[in-house]
């Protein structure tokens, strides 16, 4: 056997060992990744925000009654939701401190986090009629109003003194 084929033989099995190791290296990886994944999921599916936006989301868009069959499931029931007049909060911190916090302050479901200019930057700049609409009808994870059933004006207070944080 001459050097130049034992040269290439020491290259091919050295190739071969160091293209095995980065296969491997790579199967790792991609099981890691698989893993954090699912653990993100799980921890997303927790949150009780979330949860309450996949059922709204999954919920059907109509019943159908059935000539000639008990439908008394379909009839409307008051809605047991309703807050008093006393839950109410009276002014735009009292709101945000009741609801928000929950995902403003440490930035839950992709909620812009208190004190983070960079994040609400851009927000405010779109205007507190955007913000105002954003807050009322919902947006991305956030459900309508925060998840609450309080009138506009508390709403906008509360955006109003959460804009007020991050100037």
């Amino acid at each position: 056997m001459s050097k130049a084929e034992t040269s290439d033989t020491h290259f091919l099995n050295s190739f071969s060992v160091v293209l095995g190791m980065l296969i491997f290296i790579a199967i790792i990886l991609f099981g890691f990744a698989r893993w954090i994944g699912r653990v993100q999921i799980e921890e997303q599916m927790s949150q009780p925000i979330h949860m309450s936006a996949v059922q709204k989301n999954t919920a059907p868009l109509a019943r159908v009654a059935i000539a000639g069959k008990d439908n008394s499931a379909l009839a409307v029931t008051a809605s047991t939701s309703a807050a008093p007049a006393a839950d109410v909060p009276k002014t735009g911190k009292e709101a945000f401190e009741k609801v928000c916090t929950s995902c403003h302050t440490m930035g839950l479901n992709g909620a812009p986090k208190i004190g983070d200019h960079a994040a609400w930057g851009p927000r405010i700049a779109q205007g507190k009629a955007v913000l105002y609409q954003h807050a009322l009808g919902g947006l991305r994870l956030m459900p309508p109003r925060g998840g609450t059933n309080w009138p506009d004006a508390t709403i906008r207070a509360a955006v109003d003194y959460m804009v007020s944080l991050n100037k």
